[in-house]
């Protein structure tokens, strides 16, 4: 089947996952009490796949889906302040169509790129445990198995980071002794894969300037240099 085909029949399998009580508990209580702004909403309430472009040169890997972001919407880094600033710099460098991402009906496209999570489900005070993220890791897993054309992976965030780090030794991968420190910037070269760092697009680290548009379009700008060299 083609790699489109296997990560739709992956996101089914995610959407149905009950495996963290913790996290079934929390997004269903949150799905069944709306905040008031988006009160009168159906939620997803439900884990949150990854979502991009099948041939993807890229992968986003992020934390876990907010509680009334992807657990509202039912897409990664959909309908909150951490996907506008995300979006809105793949749209500034090339990788998505539009700068906004809302809705799942609102035509959003990804080009080679492909936005996934360390967690799908969407953790009380966004915080989700060691153990979770481990039940979590054959997603991430298999999302990597089946992007077969990745070039290079940005992890929003040290969680994301050593999340994928535990997938790729997973998977198989030789990998560096000790782990290379995560870091704004960071990278690790794997042969023909390179790992970059980019701190979480949060509020916490947006509203502060800790993250700036700048930061984040450079970031992505060094991915799309490196697939261009590789093409």
């Amino acid at each position: 089947m083609a790699a489109g085909t296997n990560l739709d029949a992956l996101a089914r399998e995610i959407s149905e996952c009950r495996a963290c009580p913790r996290l079934v508990e929390w997004r269903e209580a949150v799905a069944a009490e709306p905040r008031a702004s988006f009160r009168g909403e159906t939620y997803w309430g439900r884990p949150v796949p990854g979502f991009g472009d099948p041939n993807a040169h890229l992968l986003i890997a992020g934390l876990a889906p907010a509680a009334h972001g992807g657990n509202r919407t039912g897409r990664v880094f959909t309908g909150d302040r951490s996907g506008d600033f995300l979006f809105a710099s793949l749209h500034r460098t090339g990788f998505a169509n539009q700068p906004t991402s809302v809705a799942l009906d609102d035509g959003l496209r990804l080009h080679d790129a492909y936005v996934s999570a360390a967690v799908r489900c969407a953790p009380p005070a966004n915080k989700p445990t060691p153990a979770e993220r481990d039940q979590c890791r054959p997603y991430l897993l298999r999302e990597l198995e089946l992007l077969t054309e990745l070039r290079v992976i940005v992890t929003l965030g040290s969680f994301a980071y050593e999340a994928l780090w535990a997938a790729l030794r997973a998977a198989g991968r030789a990998l560096p002794s000790p782990r290379p420190k995560f870091g704004h910037g960071s990278e690790v070269v794997l042969n023909d894969l390179l790992v970059i760092g980019c701190f979480h697009p949060s509020q916490q680290n947006t509203f502060t300037g800790k993250l700036t548009p700048e930061m984040m379009d450079a970031v992505f700008q060094r991915a799309s240099a490196v697939i261009s060299t590789a093409a």
